[in-house]
């Protein structure tokens, strides 16, 4: 007879669900590069496509360099079935994101004059013509009105291009979401357990064998001159998640890892 603590393998089989869309960020900007900037908008970007089941599979950074928007929008659109860009969509000469995604597509980038009135209309007195750049967007691209003052973000096919600003991009961002599918939202369980990673490693790698479907994690850390470990399972479906977790704290006992309280 098997020892209380151990947990076989569940006789109901867990069926892999259809697959979720798949998203890809490219961050765009000398600056993020530099280190001067620290980026945020990619742990937003990642949270929020977790919530409607989109699977981010790729971040790239990248310069303000034409060649190099282009060869990554191509790769990239191919690749998954969104790509969220964020920076380069401002006034100055190095905001050349959106003839960067234009060229990609083989389209020109032409002026929308509502946007442009609208442009007009907000600085008044103050406007800059540069600042009129912010109404040029590639020719097919479908706006994405957000309820700001500030310029329409758009999509080109599958590509959102979303601004640098923090505070911009996120707003651009939401009013881009309901025009996406979405999947099946991730469901996650999480233990901390006081013990060295390596002690659960062949373990987990049996668990993860077992629920091909999830993914299966471990991250260690040092907390108060003790080691510890963070183990994760996440997948979509609830009650291959519930299994795997219980898997996984059978698995601590079994290693006398101490669960955290």
């Amino acid at each position: 007879m098997p020892p209380a603590h151990a947990h076989t393998q569940p006789t109901t089989p867990f069926a892999a669900p259809a697959p979720n869309p798949t998203a890809a960020i490219l961050v765009i900007g000398n600056e993020v590069l530099s280190g001067r900037t620290a980026d945020v908008n990619i742990n937003f970007i990642a949270r929020r496509l977790t919530d409607v089941g989109i699977n981010l599979t790729e971040v790239r950074i990248v310069r303000d360099d034409e060649a190099a928007i282009v060869s990554a929008v191509n790769a990239l659109r191919k690749a998954c079935t969104y790509v969220f860009s964020t920076g380069g969509i401002g006034p100055t000469h190095d905001d050349i994101t959106m003839a960067s995604v234009a060229k990609a597509f083989g389209v020109a980038v032409v002026r929308n004059p509502r946007v442009e009135q609208q442009l007009r209309d907000y600085y008044g007195a103050r406007l800059a013509t540069p600042a009129l750049r912010m109404a040029d967007y590639p020719a097919g691209a479908r706006l994405v009105p957000h309820g700001g003052t500030f310029a329409p973000s758009c999509m080109m096919e599958n590509v959102a291009i979303l601004a640098g600003s923090p505070r911009h991009m996120q707003t651009m961002f939401e009013a881009t979401l309901p025009l996406l599918a979405h999947g099946q939202p991730l469901y996650t369980k999480q233990v901390d357990v006081w013990g060295m990673e390596s002690q659960l490693a062949d373990g987990l790698a049996a668990i993860q064998s077992r629920f091909p479907q999830l993914d299966i994690g471990s991250y260690p850390y040092r907390h108060d001159d003790r080691y510890g470990t963070a183990l994760i399972c996440r997948g979509t479906d609830p009650r291959a998640v519930d299994a795997a977790h219980a898997d996984v704290l059978a698995l601590a006992d079994k290693m006398g890892c101490e669960v955290r309280g």
